[in-house]
């Protein structure tokens, strides 16, 4: 028996690692969610071994833990985006295969479409897990229990817009992170801004001449340097968040537009209602 050519449980990320993974390109969540962890662990192992760098010295600030959460933010985020796109290149490799038999008098209608399902399970373990498959499987699913040729094509645009919605929710956690980190940054800023104030009215109280005043203004003026760098860190993760998660997105949008061209050329094209099924439906 020949083995199939593409294995869902055998090939894709999670699976491989053992690890429940979510349908066509969605991720485990718990998963991503620990895999953030241990590269936020890693970065901060980097920062403290040159804490005396500039931007060590951004991030590891005393009795501030803003900086780490959008540290963990920012990883995670990307970890998914990793997840993400490594699942869309495994879904992409259902394009190459062709389950239709190619002969140019192959007619495809509800006498013929056992043999196209057959060779779809013959192609992958499972067609449920393949975007690409699991249309096509949907469509000639209702073609063999009803024989009404002219419902695939209807039933094809459905499953497309469907796999659409899909993708969109499969980014709603990315998008709450790109609106959250900013927001991280702007709570820092204010955690350091109150802590500076602070510092200031107490400098207020206990200096007895200016230049007491004047030494003791440098320390408060670092603190609003130091919170107007959370601002920043911020917006940077989230602009590098953005744009990374665009790229993706647009890939994912092609890759089903190529899902829906795929059957409108191989499977619509090639429908047929045969002589004794028109008289039927007559």
């Amino acid at each position: 028996m020949e083995a199939i050519k593409l294995s869902w449980s055998r090939q894709d990320v999670e699976q491989r690692l053992g690890i429940p993974g979510g349908k066509y390109t969605r991720v485990n969540t718990w998963f991503t969610a620990l895999l953030g962890v241990i590269v936020t662990l890693l970065c901060i192992g980097v920062l403290l071994l040159f804490r005396d760098s500039f931007i060590s010295q951004m991030f590891l600030v005393r009795g501030m833990y803003v900086p780490y959460c959008i540290v963990f933010l920012t990883a995670w985020s990307f970890v998914v985006l990793f997840v993400k796109w490594r699942k869309l290149a495994f879904q992409r490799k259902s394009l190459r295969h062709l389950v239709i038999p190619q002969e140019s008098d192959f007619v495809l209608s509800s006498t013929t479409v056992e043999e196209v399902i057959n060779n779809v399970y013959a192609t992958v373990d499972d067609p449920k897990y393949f975007t690409l498959y699991n249309r096509i499987t949907v469509a000639l699913s209702n073609l063999r229990n009803l024989g009404r040729v002219t419902d695939v094509d209807d039933i094809l645009r459905s499953q497309a817009e469907h796999d659409e919605s899909v993708m969109e929710t499969s980014y709603a956690l990315l998008r709450s992170f790109v609106w959250a980190i900013p927001v991280l940054g702007f709570i820092g800023t204010v955690l350091g801004l109150s802590q500076a104030i602070g510092g200031f009215g107490s400098v207020l109280e206990t200096a007895d001449d200016i230049s007491q005043i004047k030494d003791s203004l440098q320390d408060v003026t670092g603190g609003l340097a130091t919170a107007f760098e959370t601002t920043l860190q911020a917006l940077v993760a989230a602009l590098l968040i953005q744009l990374t998660l665009a790229f993706l997105k647009k890939s994912e949008e092609e890759f089903l537009d190529e899902c829906q061209a795929y059957c409108a050329k191989h499977i619509v094209n090639r429908l047929r209602i045969m002589p004794f099924e028109q008289t039927v439906e007559e």
